[in-house]
């Protein structure tokens, strides 16, 4: 019988959720501070709640429950796990429309499922940390978001990411000038989405696969280039962004349906040089965002070599599935395990993250002695360390061998001498340094020396000695 987990899911073991913890504590915390507020749904939902919110493309990467009980021989699916985190918040607001504020901003942090081929980085169960603000059409909303999730990363480290915008009445606007059928427009865009990845003769090939004309395609990538100016050719405010004269020929071309579109990214490229991100922001004429759902402008996070950290837009038609009535709302999303594969690649997790879930190690000299060393972590858990007790008496080597193998910085040995004096040997495994230390002032001297200020590099711990045998009265 195999022990491996399901294809395309993961067992997490401690340093995994270590890692996984501390992004996520960052991520909340920045999260809060820009008045976002916690929301958890089922991990499931009615499956006439997912259905038909995505795409068809996707609506076949749902993962359906079948009925049970008397009705399991059906083979009929009545729930699904949730795909994402935006189509259950559609279902709350409409839900609890009058208890939430008029402007309701929420974050979520939770796992979806898709039945995906799973890659390098793409998994079928993965978390999602997603924003949300409901109830207002202002791009201060959209620039509010990329402020987030900019912070959030740059707390994390990365400083080569890119936030490109992209409106999609701009693409099918642009997909009307080719004349691409609305019916096929859907199809197209999914096909756009991937042109960074497939290049020109990719997408070629997929609008051909989908029944549409190969040579649309050619124009409208020609089109996209033409218009949109290259980075060396425009100011750097808020990154690569189009020149006004490049504006004003999409306007033209487009029409006055759309300009209200081209007004929308101009906009937000004026709005966010007030914030810390400007320089990460791009207009990126090739982001499309596969999800049906969209309706305004739409954003991802980008890091060259890596691919897509993250994403989102504006969805103002979503909630109107659920209450009968147009809301405006607009979300980004980050996803998590992918942030988390490329730290670890990249050696970016702090010290105390990889130095494990405890601070200090009790050993066990014998087994009279036991009783004292539970007191001892005790009175070092109270102190505010995260203290573990070696469970058996055992040669002293092996419990500094075994501490050092768990990334446990300091070990605190309680003989039979040192009891007798008051006093612990704290042996620091980083340094090899051992120290009698006053029993009452161990707590302290550990914390002290926790302090990033006062940390060394790690390096082999000496060979500890032996406490000696207690003499005879």
């Amino acid at each position: 019988m195999s022990t491996k987990p399901p294809g395309g899911t993961r067992d997490f073991l401690p340093d995994e959720i270590r890692r996984r913890e501390y992004v996520v504590g960052i991520v909340r915390d920045v999260y809060e501070r820009y008045g976002f507020e916690p929301l958890e749904t089922p991990a499931f939902e009615n499956i006439e709640t997912l259905l038909g919110k995505y795409g068809e493309e996707s609506n076949k990467l749902i993962f359906k429950i079948l009925r049970r009980g008397e009705h399991e021989a059906s083979g009929e699916a009545d729930l699904a796990l949730r795909y994402d985190l935006t189509v259950p918040l559609a279902r709350v607001v409409a839900q609890y429309q009058n208890e939430l504020p008029k402007f309701f901003k929420r974050y979520q942090i939770q796992p979806v499922w898709r039945a995906d081929r799973p890659a390098r980085g793409r998994f079928r169960e993965f978390y999602q940390c997603d924003i949300d603000a409901i109830g207002s059409t202002s791009p201060t909303v959209e620039v509010e978001q990329m402020a987030a999730v900019g912070e959030a990363l740059s707390r994390l480290g990365f400083r080569d990411f890119k936030i490109l915008v992209n409106h999609r009445r701009i693409l099918s606007g642009l997909l009307n000038v080719v004349e691409i059928p609305v019916a096929q427009q859907e199809s197209a865009l999914i096909a756009l989405d991937k042109w960074t990845k497939v290049g020109d003769k990719g997408v070629e090939a997929d609008f051909a696969a989908r029944g549409i004309d190969s040579l649309k395609a050619t124009q409208l990538l020609a089109m996209l280039r033409n218009i949109f100016a290259a980075p060396d050719e425009v100011p750097t405010l808020a990154g690569v962004m189009i020149s006004r004269a490049r504006l004003d020929e999409l306007r033209n071309l487009l029409g006055s349906r759309e300009s209200g579109a081209v007004d929308c990214v101009a906009e937000i490229l004026k709005l966010v040089r007030a914030t810390p991100v400007a320089e990460h922001v791009y207009v990126d004429p090739r982001l499309a965002r596969g999800l049906s759902y969209y309706t305004g402008a739409i954003m991802e996070i980008a890091v060259e070599g890596i691919g897509s950290l993250g994403g989102g837009g504006r969805y103002d038609n979503l909630i109107g599935t659920f209450l009968g009535k147009d809301v405006p709302a607009c979300g980004f999303s980050l996803g998590l395990e992918r942030i988390i594969v490329v730290m670890t690649e990249r050696n970016m997790f702090p010290p105390t993250v990889a130095r494990g879930a405890v601070d200090v190690m009790v050993t066990i000299w014998n087994d009279e002695g036991r009783g004292d060393g539970l007191a001892l972590a005790a009175e070092l858990r109270h102190a505010g360390l995260r203290v573990d007790v070696y469970p058996e008496s055992d040669k002293l080597g092996k419990q500094v061998k075994y501490a050092s193998s768990r990334n446990v910085p300091f070990v605190a040995i309680l003989g039979d001498d040192e009891r007798a004096r008051g006093e612990v040997a704290v042996k620091d495994l980083r340094s090899g340094e051992q120290q009698a230390i006053r029993r009452a002032d161990v707590g302290q001297f550990v914390r002290a020396r926790l302090n990033p200020e006062h940390r060394r590099e790690p390096r082999e711990p000496r060979e500890p000695r032996e406490p000696r045998e207690p003499r005879e009265p």
